[in-house]
């Protein structure tokens, strides 16, 4: 099966990313955003659009080639293995290092075997690792949709309505708008409560494949997601976000945002395309790799300047995106390459 690389995709997730570390630098030195700020909301949509990235980018790599035979799922199984686990597996490591915390054995074997995402989603060691535990669940239910999505139709589009009822039932009952997100964020990071984000990436290959769209018309639908997504108003803590009618409005949004993105069709001028390009090939260490660098050069900061500003902030950008820059050359694309043999 020949791998397909989507740039208009990687632009977005790179940009993803980047916000999410933003987020996350500024939320630790500054406290929690409110839901009407939009860091507030990128800190939960852009994993949202992760997700929903994946679905539609394993759509479109997998799906053609993909019947799928118990060789073609063992395969893909061994390709996702060596994409996500020796990163995971780094990330893991280095927490457990710089946080000099005492973690229990059991726990740390849940996380490296990946099955902490099946069983205890919530007990993940390295930040955001929650989201790669989510990640794994979906690559069991990747298959499935191939399987039925290519033979009973019928089951296919019944099994998407069902995913979506248990996410309608995660954001109008499980999780409450009384409590805060903090104090339920057990069942936030419930692979049930995301996994139809990966679905509704899955299905925007599946629907509109074979669809184009004027470049006017996705650049619309672009700038009109993103206006949404600052300025729809919402407000108080951030479980309002993830609440009611308010979870299936941004969830639009987020899918609105990457189906944009995907059927958009511009060539972008190379000093330009180039570090889109580069953050989006890296974000995954972007991703599990800023908290590492956070943990590391905060006390540094912390001893010699008074407060963390602009310049600290730049500071651990950079650093950030140059070691991700490096894991992904080196550790990443070293993995990659030995998958495909």
């Amino acid at each position: 099966m020949r791998l397909k690389r989507l740039h208009n995709l990687d632009y977005l997730r790179g940009l993803t990313s980047l916000g999410i570390m933003i987020f996350h630098y500024l939320t630790w030195n500054y406290g929690e955003f409110s839901a009407e700020n939009i860091l507030g909301r990128i800190g939960l949509y852009g994993v949202s659009i992760f997700y929903c990235l994946s679905g539609l980018t394993l759509f479109t790599v997998y799906y053609d080639g993909m019947t799928p035979t118990f060789n073609e799922v063992g395969i893909f199984l061994r390709r996702r293995i060596f994409r996500i686990f020796p990163l995971l597996w780094l990330a893991t490591f280095l927490t457990i290092i710089l946080s000099a915390l005492q973690f229990n054995i059991i726990l740390i074997i849940l996380n490296l075997t990946g099955i902490f995402g099946f069983i205890k989603w919530h007990a993940y060691l390295a930040t955001g690792a929650w989201s790669i535990g989510n990640e794994l669940v979906f690559y069991v239910f990747f298959p499935i949709f191939i399987l039925l999505s290519k033979r009973y139709r019928a089951l296919f589009y019944i099994f998407c309505f069902l995913l979506f009822g248990i996410y309608c039932v995660f954001a109008f009952g499980i999780i409450k708008n009384t409590e805060s997100i903090e104090l339920q964020w057990k069942n936030y990071v419930n692979p049930l409560n995301q996994v139809f984000l990966f679905l509704g990436g899955f299905l925007l290959g599946f629907i509109f494949k074979s669809v184009k769209t004027p470049n006017s018309i996705n650049i619309a639908i672009i700038s009109l997601s993103l206006l949404l997504f600052i300025f729809y108003p919402v407000s108080g803590n951030t479980v309002n976000l993830i609440t009611g009618f308010n979870r299936l409005i941004f969830t639009f949004i987020s899918l609105a945002i990457c189906f944009g993105f995907y059927k958009l069709s511009v060539e972008l001028p190379k000093f330009i395309h180039k570090p889109l390009t580069i953050l989006g090939e890296s974000s995954y260490s972007v991703y599990l790799l800023h908290p590492i660098v956070y943990l590391a050069i905060m006390p540094f900061f912390k001893s010699h300047l008074p407060y963390f500003n602009v310049v600290g902030l730049g500071f651990l950008i950079i650093i950030s995106l140059l070691l991700s820059y490096y894991i992904y050359q080196y550790v990443e694309k070293y993995f990659i390459k030995m998958a495909r043999k």
